[in-house]
């Protein structure tokens, strides 16, 4: 047993109601011998990197993972409202009555803070998963998708070649919309973060700078989903999207 309310075994330590003190002894040790690490409670959550956003005090689970991942979940959707990727760093710390997590990654500068003010619950789980995901399409089935049918994307849209060489890298398909503008589509078979967004802006960027100065060029994400910083920096760098899912 972990305490009077809490329980422990060689794959599981968990604590309810845990003081500030022994929450943030359980995460540490979670971080320390890579475990997953969940936490319930009454917390606030800031982001600061690319942009900056605040979340005020709500209950909310948080979930750290192995990789490096992070995701803040409240009691909708099934998005989290907030998350870093893998590839982050984890610490934990007391700050005077608050249990603060901080998630950091350097490439970009990013930093999720979230703290809390009280715990209901904290578990760490030794996890052992080496069964790999079957996936039934990939990013090649959903050009082949939209080679068969451009209109998928949009209506006259004409594909002009695959994997078309630029500066920034090759560009999943390269064509152009029925104003004859040159549109750069950026494909993923999955849903995803800012990472896509900003390399479609490169590849948008390049072909600026491969192709005449009137030139105008478009470009467009197909994935089935994108998280909401990626609809706000498709926004802000004038970039479009479509949902799209490869054919299974």
């Amino acid at each position: 047993m972990t305490a009077a309310d809490g329980r422990q075994d060689a794959r599981v330590d968990t604590l309810v109601d845990p003081s500030l003190d022994a929450a943030v002894t359980v995460v540490e040790n979670g971080f320390e011998t890579d475990r997953l690490v969940t936490l319930f409670g009454r917390c606030k959550v800031d982001y600061d990197g690319r942009a900056s956003s605040t979340l005020g005090l709500g209950d909310r689970h948080v979930m750290c993972k192995p990789d490096g991942s992070i995701l803040v979940h409240t009691d909708e959707g099934q998005q989290p409202v907030n998350w870093q990727p893998p590839g982050c760093t984890h610490e934990a710390s007391r700050e005077e009555d608050r249990l603060r997590i901080e998630s950091e990654r350097s490439s970009p500068e990013e930093r999720l803070t979230v703290e809390f003010e009280q715990v209901s619950q904290v578990s760490t789980f030794a996890v052992d998963d080496a069964t790999e995901l079957s996936l039934d399409g990939t990013e090649e089935d959903l050009r082949n998708r939209i080679l068969e049918e451009p209109d998928l994307v949009e209506p006259g849209f004409t594909p002009l070649a695959t994997e078309r060489d630029t500066a920034a890298g090759a560009i999943d398909i390269f064509g152009e919309d029925a104003d004859g503008r040159t549109l750069a589509v950026e494909l993923k078979r999955k849903r995803v973060g800012p990472d896509a967004v900003g390399q479609l802006d490169r590849y948008v960027d390049a072909l600026r700078r491969d192709l005449h100065d009137d030139a105008e060029i478009r470009g467009i994400l197909v994935s089935p989903s994108v998280t909401d910083r990626a609809a706000d920096l498709l926004e802000r760098n004038g970039l479009e999207f479509v949902s799209l899912t490869p054919r299974k």
